[in-house]
């Protein structure tokens, strides 16, 4: 196969597109789809600051390398979770990823803030994964906005928003399908929240990384185990596969033509929100989930 654009042998077979690249043509392309979903859904402009996400993996740094190389006012931050043997070395990483390029990198340890997530499986009776992602959303939006972010950047591929997608399909939840999307515009104390790799797979992101010489961080969280998100991607990897695009068209038909069917439900799925008695962000209840947590937290170990 040869490459689409320059002629020469292409490394990179993109079956959903129907053609292939050589690496310098296939990190052009990468670019040219993180430009496209920034600028087709409104994510940010070039004046306006940018906080990137970072875990550590492959499609976090892929996202602060190229916003960085696009020229955007890109800060990254990370969460210290407190894991031992896990939160640590994955810390490290992040700080010397950032150094080595010249990123500003924000850490917050939720430890600092009673919700160490070692504490938190302990005490809470629910899926961890479920509570962390509340704990690490919270802090996200509450540091961007805090620090005058105008938007919040993570990097959720194609095949997480697939995933996604098809797990609230089946569900047919109606509120998370409202809201669903690579942009949720701010509102009061809510920051944008913006996904510039929506038009990316994690193949491709993995490649992104590679020709640019960007190693990441492969070792899974301890507590991730069972997660339903995996078969759900392993479930669409196989229909991609036998119908090459599938994916891309199942996620851009929706943005398309299902969102906007339930954008009524996905307003009305939050209710009535009011600032939380203890931090003053944004809850259903007088209490926030996170400070509902951070409660329980305190209250086992004061036991």
């Amino acid at each position: 196969m040869k490459c689409r654009r320059c002629g020469e042998v292409a490394q990179v077979a993109l079956p959903s597109h129907h053609t292939g690249f050589c690496p310098t043509c296939f990190l052009d392309f990468f670019r040219a789809q993180v430009a496209r979903a920034i600028r087709r859904h409104r994510m940010f402009g070039p004046d306006e600051r940018v906080l990137v996400a970072v875990s550590g993996g492959k499609d976090s740094l892929a996202l602060m390398h190229v916003l960085g190389e696009m020229g955007y006012q890109v800060e990254a931050m990370h969460i210290d979770l407190g894991i031992t043997g896990s939160s640590e070395p994955i810390r490290a990483f992040v700080e010397d990823f950032c150094r080595t390029r010249g990123h500003v990198l924000h850490v917050v340890e939720t430890a600092t803030d009673g919700l160490a997530i070692p504490d938190v499986k302990r005490t809470v009776r629910r899926p961890i994964c479920s509570v962390c992602g509340k704990i690490k959303r919270h802090w996200f939006n509450r540091f961007a906005f805090e620090h005058g972010f105008a938007a919040m950047a993570t990097g959720h591929n194609l095949d997480d928003e697939v995933a996604r997608l098809f797990a609230n399909t089946l569900r047919w939840d109606a509120a998370y399908l409202g809201g669903q999307g690579p942009t949720l515009p701010g509102e009061g104390l809510f920051v944008r929240k913006v996904k510039p790799l929506c038009r990316l797979t994690e193949f491709e992101t993995a490649a992104y990384c590679f020709f640019s010489g960007i190693t990441h961080w492969h070792e899974a969280c301890p507590y991730s185990g069972g997660a339903s998100f995996t078969s759900h991607k392993r479930l669409l990897a196989d229909l991609e596969q036998t119908s090459p695009g599938t994916k891309m068209a199942f996620y851009e038909n929706f943005l398309h033509t299902g969102r906007p069917a339930f954008a009524a439900a996905g307003k009305a799925g939050y209710g009535e929100l009011q600032a939380c008695a203890e931090c003053g962000y944004p809850s259903s209840g007088e209490i926030c989930g996170v400070c509902r947590v951070r409660r329980m937290v305190a209250g086992a170990d004061a036991t």
